[in-house]
């Protein structure tokens, strides 16, 4: 599914316009791109939770060379399953 997919099928179940439910999904992407950026963990309960992770700057090879290369500390988001969510994936099986 993709965004414009998700945006009719919200539009679909709150029977409202497309652009109504375009702005409720880009306020909710918002909000948690907001809240991660500040490294604030988002919660949604049964849903899952998203989250930042350090990771430690390091060494790498370039494969090409086999050079020594040096690969600098980042951040990245991390999302965890909640519960919910990990059952009605698994129920399908």
């Amino acid at each position: 599914m993709n965004k414009m997919e998700l945006v009719e099928h919200v539009a679909e179940e709150m029977n409202t316009s497309k652009a109504d439910a375009a702005r409720a999904i880009d306020s909710v992407l918002e909000g948690i791109t907001k809240a991660v950026k500040k490294g604030d963990e988002v919660r949604l309960v049964g849903f899952g939770t998203f989250s930042v992770k350090k990771r430690a700057a390091g060494k790498g090879r370039n494969p090409a060379t086999g050079e020594e290369i040096k690969i600098p500390a980042s951040k990245s988001v991390r999302f965890k399953q909640g519960a919910a969510l990990k059952a009605a994936v698994n129920k399908g099986k």
